[in-house]
């Protein structure tokens, strides 16, 4: 049977479209997967839609089902939730979430589908690549009870952070941000908003996500001696400077990466599915709603994604609603 579907390309930075695809016929261990919502990742899908992916990165920056190569044209995305409509019993009729670019149906191997918890409507469960990234760098930091924390970057990463901190017993957690706006996010999510000026010093921890040189300059500051930075941020092609002179060695600072593409090595027996399984079942809060900041249809996307790089559509998840075709 001929089949189509209909996916978003790069068809060259900044310049994206919608092209009809052909669907293969599901095969043993398969699964054909409508798709009923996708999540935009403002901060690395903006930086693909911009031609910002160094060289040096092409091969670490590919999405799992990738189409194409950067800087274009290139079928991006990965935080997709859709109803199986062909494939094991197990998993007939199951809302799953699947690590694919924006397209309206798609297959893809079984395994490569993670079911949302019932007590997770599928309009969050986009959140749960992002929340995964939250999970892991939570595994890198190591948050103790009573720690003082200080999130810098308000965007989608450094809230989901913000949001598992919270439910951290006896922390003190500020998430910090030039844009007074996040002050609402934060309100939501149950923690502490600051201004970079006016954050809390002292702190056992700082999460960084702003993706800014000066927000990790000023992480540096708001440290206690002995205290850890775990660096998030995606710098793309941008090279950084950072003042490690004064009292960096003198107060035996570390600077830490976390990346979500390689489960933590004090979690490595977790592996991924077991991370994602977890980052869905946080996912039942429904605080979180706070990160899903617009929404706009799957043909709209043309125009939508020059908006959301420019910082014409100001988001954290942008989420893209899918029409019921049917299938041809």
């Amino acid at each position: 049977m001929d089949r189509t579907a209909r996916a978003f390309w790069l068809a060259a930075p900044g310049d994206g479209e919608i092209r009809e695809v052909a669907l293969p016929d599901p095969a043993d261990g398969e699964v054909l997967v409508r798709s009923l919502y996708s999540g935009i990742s403002r901060g690395t899908e903006t930086l693909v839609f911009r031609g910002g992916v160094p060289r040096s990165q092409y091969e670490a920056m590919r999405a799992p089902f990738q189409e194409g190569d950067f800087p274009g044209p290139v079928k991006y995305g990965y935080l997709s939730v859709g109803v199986v409509e062909e494939g094991p019993e197990r998993l007939l009729g199951r809302t799953v979430f699947c690590l694919h670019p924006h397209q309206t149906r798609y297959v893809v191997p079984a395994a490569a589908v993670t079911p949302v918890p019932d007590a997770v409507p599928a309009e969050r469960a986009v959140l749960a690549g992002t929340v995964e990234t939250a999970v892991n760098a939570l595994w890198d930091a190591a948050p103790l009870v009573g720690d003082r924390i200080a999130v810098i970057g308000g965007g989608m990463v450094g809230s989901s952070v913000a949001a598992l901190l919270a439910r951290f017993p006896g922390v003190r957690v500020q998430l910090v941000d030039t844009d007074p706006a996040r002050a609402k996010t934060a309100e939501a999510l149950g923690v502490g908003y600051a201004a970079p000026e006016d954050a809390l010093d002292g702190c056992d921890l700082v999460v960084h996500a702003s993706a800014t040189e000066q927000g990790l300059a000023r992480g540096l500051e708001l440290l206690a001696p002995e205290g850890t930075i775990i660096e998030l941020s995606w710098y793309g092609d941008r090279k950084v400077s950072l003042p490690l002179g004064e009292a960096f060695h003198s107060r035996r600072l570390t600077l830490r990466a976390s990346q979500v593409g390689t489960v933590s090595p004090a979690r490595a027996h977790r592996g991924y599915a077991e991370r994602l399984a977890l980052a869905l079942d946080l996912l039942a809060d429904p605080a979180l709603d706070a990160l899903i900041t617009g929404e706009s249809a799957f043909d709209e996307l043309p125009d939508v994604m020059p908006r959301l790089a420019s910082g014409e559509i100001p988001a954290l998840c942008h989420r893209v609603r899918y029409p019921h075709e049917p299938l041809t």
